[in-house]
């Protein structure tokens, strides 16, 4: 920077006089170099200062503003202080100003005192140039440990300001806001179904199982228009489920219509491909509803007016199936549809067993139901928010003592003559004359489990446990029995036969018209008289009827009449007995041959005869052979009762005189006849009471027997209630015996009788 040059011309300061000041030798054309920045050149006056040897007052020169001079530059003691004059000039000395070509050096600056503004020059100054400071390489600088921990320190106070700052914002500011919006993270309860143990026929083979499904629920609080943006989201929602889940729009609607209920079940047992279905619509909702532009509109939503607010989002920007879930769980199969669908009963729309065993043993079969509790947030499981868990327990599996190729048998022959005979319905039991245990037990017509709409509500119960019915002619066998084991007669004992027979003052017939047969005690059975049979009976009391009916009375009892069967099944029927005080008229006779005041369903007509076969010892009858629990131990069940109805001598002679029925030529139950095997058994034809309990409408048509009769093993009936063609036993039901009985011997491998049946003689001679 160059030294300022004085102003040239007179003046002032360029007068004579004692206070003239010294001239400075002339300058050349370069200007000396400056001592220091910012300090005056030697000799020069400071700014605002008078030159030595002037007198008058300093005149302050007009200087142009320089720029700050660097604190080195100056020199403290080279400056006067601001407003004194300099070394030998007056008080009043005005500055000099330059008149000169030639520059005059810089007056020293005046001393100003500390802590004062140097005071500015009135002359115009011309800044000089800077000059380019020396390069200097540049020292390697340590850190210093006491800085770094400084900082540091700062660094983490900071930190630990704003997350104590968050911490009170949480805590104190927002609390009860926060408590607001965790109004929807919520733990929820979802029960958690036992899988239903499974019913299996005697090899195993499952009648009824459980699959996979699932159940479609809902949160109904998160279809409320503050969380989904829309007023009529069960609307929506409804419409959309609706076709998938084949549940009504209107019923849907209403369970979502319930936002203080967290959990609601819209349909049950949904298959996988309809889980599927909702799930890819669900997730097509979504992502429209993530858009930019939908996330926009649902920041809007409760806002005023004046800024944009909005009262719902668009119908594009809404998912109506946000708080739509599904939840794992079973489904009731019944793989061999039809088969045996009578016996095992059906599940209703909530897993529950409502019909045959499904509901006899609904405990055992249901297992026990857990649950899990979850924290959710927006319909999303929160997995880092915990929850717990009560396992569920499985059901236990049944194990029947069913065979499921003779159950086919049974089935298909019933559905076939009930078909034929253009009967109301039928049924076919088949038992073990040992153990006591249903080998079959069908009925038609039947349904199918796995379709309940199609079936009609007289179809899905067990009519051959539920019905009760007046057996006929098949009960005679109970009549004789009781002749034969007090006593009273033979099978060999001639009895004389009128047609017709009057008693009480009523006139009981055959079921055909016929002279005076003179059967023996084995013919009465064979050609099944009703007559001959009252005859029978009136011995029991020896002229007194009363004593007669109470004899009768004891052992139809003790063959299971009027007695449960001990299967316990859901709806059976005890039948009817009435007592021998209360018989009148005509009761007092007719129900010595089925009809009248006794009632019985087919499983304990059946039961009649396996007692025979199993030499006049009763077995009460089970259809359950075991049960698996869920810790996978099999408990057999126990065997059935036993109890002594006749005496063996009494079975063995009344085996071979329902061998007559079938073999002799004037028995009624030739159709039931299998080649190669005895068979004993016995025809029904009863008049069937009417729906109303008022007489008689129609007929009973059956036939019940067991083989081989020298080693009886099954027994077998046949019932056909209300057939239109025909109507005797040994026509109807004869055929559905020998079918079902031959069937069963062959499948069980029982080898052919080793004997001829003993032909007892049905008539003599007077």
């Amino acid at each position: 920077m160059t030294t300022p040059r004085q102003p040239s011309g007179s003046g002032s300061g360029s007068g004579s006089g004692s206070g003239s000041a010294r001239r400075q030798p002339p300058r050349s054309g370069t200007a000396r170099p400056v001592a220091g920045r910012g300090q005056p050149a030697k000799g020069q006056p400071a700014k605002g200062q008078a030159v030595r040897g002037q007198s008058g007052k300093v005149q302050p020169a007009k200087v142009q503003p320089a720029k700050a001079q660097s604190p080195k530059a100056q020199s403290p003691k080279a400056q006067p202080a601001k407003g004194q004059p300099a070394r030998g000039q007056s008080a009043k000395a005005q500055p000099a100003r330059s008149a000169s070509v030639g520059r005059t050096p810089r007056a020293p600056q005046q001393r100003r005192p500390e802590g004062r503004p140097p005071a500015r020059s009135q002359a115009a100054v011309r800044p000089r140039p800077k000059s380019r400071p020396p390069h200097r390489p540049k020292a390697l600088r340590l850190a210093e440990p006491k800085r770094r921990l400084r900082v540091i320190t700062v660094v983490l106070s900071l930190v630990f300001s704003v997350f104590a700052g968050r911490l009170v914002q949480l805590q104190l500011v927002d609390a009860d806001a926060l408590a607001a919006d965790a109004n929807t993270n919520r733990y929820q309860n979802i029960p958690i179904t036992a899988e239903r143990g499974s019913i299996t026929s005697s090899d195993g083979v499952a009648l009824a199982a459980t699959v996979d499904a699932y159940d479609i629920t809902a949160d109904p609080a998160m279809f409320t228009p503050e969380a989904t943006g829309i007023p009529d989201a069960p609307e929506q929602a409804a419409a959309l489920l609706s076709p998938i889940l084949g549940v009504a729009k209107e019923k849907i609607a209403a369970d979502l219509h319930t936002p203080k209920t967290r959990y609601k079940r819209l349909a049950a047992q949904q298959t996988p491909a309809a889980k599927t279905q909702i799930s890819d619509l669900k997730t097509g909702l979504e992502k429209k509803a993530g858009t930019r532009a939908c996330q926009a509109q649902k920041k809007l939503i409760g806002k005023p007016a004046d800024q944009g607010g909005r009262t719902r989002v668009d119908n594009e920007c809404a998912n109506p199936l946000a708080g739509v879930f599904n939840r794992e769980t079973q489904k009731r199969i019944y793989p061999a549809e039809g088969l045996a669908a009578n016996l095992v009963g059906f599940v209703n729309g909530e897993g529950e067993g409502a019909g045959g065993l499904e509901l006899q043993y609904q405990k055992q079969l249901a297992g026990k139901d857990g649950h899990s509790s979850y924290a959710q947030a927006g319909g999303r499981l929160v997995p880092t928010a915990g929850g717990s868990m009560d396992p569920a327990v499985s059901g236990s599996d049944i194990k029947l003592t069913v065979n499921r190729d003779i159950q086919w048998a049974a089935q298909r022959a019933i559905t076939d003559q009930v078909a034929n005979s253009g009967a109301e319905k039928g049924y076919v039991v088949v038992q073990d004359v040992k153990t006591g245990q249903v080998i079959a037990m069908a009925s038609a017509p039947g349904f199918n489990p796995n379709d309940l709409s199609l079936a009609k509500q007289s179809q899905m119960g067990n009519p051959a446990l539920v019905d009760a019915y007046e057996p006929g002619s098949t009960a005679k066998l109970m009549s004789l029995a009781a002749v034969l084991d007090t006593g009273k007669a033979n099978w060999d004992t001639k009895v004389t036969v009128p047609y017709p027979l009057i008693r009480a003052g009523q006139e009981f017939r055959d079921d055909v018209v016929h002279g005076t047969w003179y059967l023996t005690l084995a013919g009465v059975l064979a050609k099944s008289s009703n007559i001959g049979t009252i005859e029978a009976i009136e011995t029991l009391g020896d002229g007194d009827q009363l004593k007669a009916n109470q004899i009768l009375d004891g052992y139809m009892r003790k063959f299971g009449v009027a007695q449960p069967t001990g299967v316990n099944f859901p709806g059976e029927t005890a039948g009817k007995l009435k007592k021998p005080e209360d018989l009148v008229a005509s009761e007092k006779y007719n129900i010595a041959f089925g009809q009248g005041p006794l009632q019985m369903n087919a499983l304990q007509a059946t039961s009649v005869y396996s007692t025979i076969a199993n030499g006049g010892v009763r077995v009460a009858p089970s259809i359950v052979q075991g049960i698996t629990g869920p810790d996978g131990k099999y408990a057999p069940t126990p065997a059935g009762e036993q109890t002594r109805v006749v005496s063996e001598q009494t079975a063995k002679t009344l085996t071979s005189m329902l061998e007559s029925v079938v073999d002799d030529e004037q028995g009624t139950g030739g159709k039931a006849a299998i080649p190669g095997y005895r068979v004993a058994g016995k025809t029904g034809t009863a008049n069937r009471g009417a729906a109303d309990g008022k007489g008689y409408d129609g007929y009973t048509a059956s036939f019940i027997g067991f083989a081989p009769a020298d080693a009886p093993r099954y027994t077998v009936s046949c019932t056909l209630q209300g057939p239109v063609n025909g109507h005797f036993g040994g026509q109807l039901c004869g055929p559905v015996f020998k079918q079902v009985m031959e069937f069963t011997l062959k499948t069980m491998q029982v080898p052919p009788s080793g004997s001829q049946a003993p032909n007892l003689a049905v008539e003599w001679k007077p």
